[in-house]
């Protein structure tokens, strides 16, 4: 017997169970109940953030920004671009991260050194033996990535950016230069501000040597040299 509906009505021992309409033809098209249904895909794959975040911060800091693409990025951070456009946004964004985080985790001995040091000239040569150090430690790239990543760069929001943090840095350095000489810690004549930019010139060219192959050994001989020209204490007045 057949129902109003167009299914086979039980009769009897002999009867067909009644199928809902469409069950018959997936299963002979192949396709399971549970597709047929839509039943939702997979979830995307999760992953640490800090992680993939240091995976990308080390290939920028080996790589620069501009020779870094984003499949790059995608493959040494295991994810794929869809999961880093959501969790970074894109790749300017995820390299401005990534400098925010090298100053905290890598590059903050300068930072330290100013605040913690007494005077300019004890400040910048705890600063230099540090970045000797700092620059040729293994486990990561060598040099600073604030001033490799701005080798050949050709955007220029990044390239002002890194340009702006180097400048900043010699801007400190000219402040506590200034204030010794008004201190009387440092003699009246001092050229505060060529001595701050060779600091920086000394900062950014051991960078560039300890990628070069300089060892620490190195780098701390050239820092005790750069230290010898700085002026003679002054007489303190107050």
């Amino acid at each position: 017997m057949v129902n109003d509906d167009g299914t086979t009505r039980a009769e009897g021992h002999g009867a067909v169970k009644a199928e809902r309409p469409g069950t018959a033809q997936a299963e002979r098209s192949g396709v399971s109940t549970s597709k047929a249904k839509g039943r939702p895909r997979g979830r995307p794959r999760s992953f640490d953030r800090e992680t993939a975040l240091e995976k990308a911060l080390l290939a920028f800091w080996e790589h620069g920004y501009e020779a870094t693409s984003v499949s790059d990025l995608t493959r040494v951070m295991d994810i794929g671009a869809p999961s880093l456009y959501a969790a970074f946004g894109d790749k300017r964004s995820l390299f401005e991260e990534v400098v925010q985080v090298y100053g905290t985790r890598y590059g903050s001995f300068t930072d330290r050194a100013l605040a913690e040091e007494p005077t300019a000239r004890a400040a910048v040569e705890r600063m230099l033996r540090e970045a000797a150090t700092a620059y040729t430690e293994p486990g990561h790239p060598h040099g600073c990535l604030v001033v490799h990543a701005a080798a050949n760069c050709s955007t220029p929001e990044v390239e002002q950016s890194l340009r702006d943090r180097r400048n900043a840095n010699i801007a400190a350095f000219e402040s506590r230069i200034r204030a010794d000489v008004a201190a009387g810690v440092l003699p009246p004549g001092t050229d505060a501000a060529a001595l701050a930019r060779h600091t920086g010139a000394m900062i950014q060219g051991m960078s560039q040597q300890a990628r070069d192959g300089a060892s620490r050994e190195e780098l701390e001989a050239v820092a005790e040299i750069a230290m010898s020209i700085w002026p003679r204490t002054g007489t303190h007045t107050g």
